[in-house]
């Protein structure tokens, strides 16, 4: 067996990132920046007010003092003329400011009478002015690689990008496995369950970024896993469920290498989870998960999702922790490194009692996992332990 650490370092040896597309702003959120793009344009483009009001003199500001209102300047509208002393304009929040002017004064600190303004006594420094490019100048670049946020869209449209170049989502095929499941609705037979990790897995990693494949299930014949293998072909990576550990009925590895699969690891260290393979096949990576649903669900979180940020050009770096404190005590752990299903109790965190890895109901209450190192002596609440937001 091999640790998690050393098992991510291989995953991420065998990923290549995907081909650069290019795709309009309303598909792009979500997707990876593939290069850095520059403004074309400076934001604010020109000096605008920021407030709605009357642009004058600074010079000419003083408690009391009356201006002639000689135009109004609107979004989306530029007031040409010139501004003589004793002059104002009447101006509305993000339209240009008037050459001559360089203040702002907002309209809740004026009285008006017909074209006639006058100032109130509290007018504060403020110009209430937004400077061309206070925002943004031209030639300001966003940086990639990185996973564009709904803000990180506005931005590059205000920079006036209509589409952006991304990395093609990765392709999953995912291969439930086993003769004792049935898809969702159907009415199982003796001794048969629901096939529901395909499901949860294809959630996790639509989430993640990829393009999901769900093949039909495969029985447990190598007949099958071979059809299997066959329509998964062409994918950037094929995921097996179940079928990885060396019962009689275990063929997904066999199979795969009567296929010419090149191993890169089989067994980690860590629990729920240690029947974990993984290697290269037919241009694919193939990662052969647990059947567990559990050990499935988080052996997604800890290697698959990483593994599909890389193929995005994305670092390669592990599924972040934090720490938090224990509000209940924890027994000492053993030699395999332990990914407990856990909820947050406040500021702190606390591990479920039952930690079974067929229990999804637990899973789907689960706010995180804590993680426990190798031989960790037991734990007292107080105690701070390193989690994954899950």
């Amino acid at each position: 067996m091999i640790t998690v650490s050393e098992a991510l370092d291989k995953l991420f040896a065998l990923a290549e990132p995907t081909g650069v597309e290019e795709v309009p702003l309303l598909q792009a959120a979500g997707r990876v920046l593939a290069r850095p793009l520059a403004a074309r344009r400076d934001q604010p483009p020109f000096a605008a007010s920021a407030m709605d009001g009357y642009a004058l003199r600074r010079a000419e500001v003083a408690p009391g003092a009356r201006f002639k209102v000689v135009g109004e300047a609107a979004a989306g509208a530029v007031w040409s003329g010139r501004l003589n002393p004793g002059e104002a304009v009447r101006i509305f929040t993000g339209a240009p400011v008037p050459q001559d002017s360089d203040f702002v004064v907002i309209q809740e600190d004026t009285s008006r009478t017909s074209d006639e303004i006058t100032l109130g006594d509290s007018i504060g420094d403020d110009s209430n002015i937004r400077p061309a490019g206070a925002d943004f100048s031209t030639g300001d670049t966003l940086d990639a690689p990185r996973r564009l946020s709904p803000a990180d869209v506005a931005l590059l449209a205000a920079m006036n990008h209509p589409v952006l170049p991304v990395r093609r989502r990765p392709e999953v095929a995912l291969i439930a496995t086993g003769d004792e499941l049935v898809q969702p609705g159907e009415t199982p037979g003796p001794g048969q369950i629901i096939a529901s990790n395909s499901y949860g897995l294809a959630a996790l990693f639509q989430r993640a970024g990829a393009q999901v494949r769900l093949l039909p299930i495969a029985r447990d014949t190598e007949a099958a896993l071979a059809k299997a293998f066959e329509l998964a072909r062409g994918a950037d990576l094929v995921i097996t469920i179940g079928g990885a550990s060396v019962g009689d009925y275990d063929l997904v590895g066999p199979v795969a290498q009567s296929l010419g699969m090149e191993t890169a690891f089989y067994k980690v260290a860590m629990r729920p989870g240690k029947p974990l393979m993984a290697g290269r096949m037919s241009g694919s990576v193939l990662v052969g998960l647990p059947g567990n649903p559990v050990s499935a669900m988080v052996c997604g979180v800890i290697f698959v999702q990483p593994l599909l940020a890389v193929m995005q050009g994305l670092p390669a770096r592990p599924v972040p922790r934090r720490k938090a404190r224990l509000t209940a005590s924890l027994a000492a752990n053993g030699p395999r490194e332990h990914y407990m299903r856990a909820r947050r109790d406040g500021d702190g965190i606390a591990a479920f009692d039952r930690q079974d890895s067929s229990l999804l109901s637990i899973l789907s209450r689960a706010e995180a996992l804590i993680v426990r190192p190798p031989n960790a002596p037991a734990a007292a609440a107080g105690d701070l332990v390193e989690y994954i937001d899950f």
